[in-house]
């Protein structure tokens, strides 16, 4: 099995603990911004395997912990240990995708490339979800730069 599906394996593992209708929307979320993530790194010339095995991993915290407090310093430290569990990473991959999580909810903030993209798969992801919501208004304007990346029109 390949990096990625191993990685999907396990946090599908640690996923089958939750109360069946956080585990639904946790699966959708990150599946979706991995899926986002993986589109927008093809499209910018980013490691698409890297950037979307941080996606999987980006709210992997706020999941298990219930808790969103510092949820992305938090899970950049869970994702650093199991990304060393699990053997999947160079240190310097690990330091890539624990530096995307790390920053992926300073939407405000222009950082790294790969970070950047982490922070529009997930605004991509919740914008795109579920139409009937507004767009947060910290997310508009990254929302809005996305949709004339790709050619989208707006909501």
């Amino acid at each position: 099995m390949g990096r990625l599906k191993d990685l999907r394996a396990y946090v599908d593992g640690e996923l089958e603990a939750l109360a069946p209708d956080k585990r639904n929307s946790a699966i959708v979320h990150l599946y979706g911004v991995s899926l986002a993530a993986t589109m927008i790194a093809q499209k910018r010339d980013l490691d698409a395997e890297l950037l979307s095995m941080a996606a999987m991993l980006h709210d992997l915290y706020a999941y298990k912990s219930g808790s969103y407090d510092d949820h992305a310093h938090k899970g950049a430290e869970l994702a650093r240990e199991v990304l060393d569990k699990l053997a999947l990473t160079t240190p310097e991959e690990a330091e890539v995708i624990c530096s995307a999580i790390y920053h992926h909810d300073d939407k405000l903030v222009v950082d790294s490339p790969t970070d950047e993209a982490l922070k529009d798969a997930d605004v991509i992801h919740h914008c795109m979800n579920d139409l009937s919501k507004p767009v947060k208004d910290k997310e508009r304007a990254r929302f809005d730069s996305l949709c004339a990346e790709f050619g989208m029109a707006g909501v």
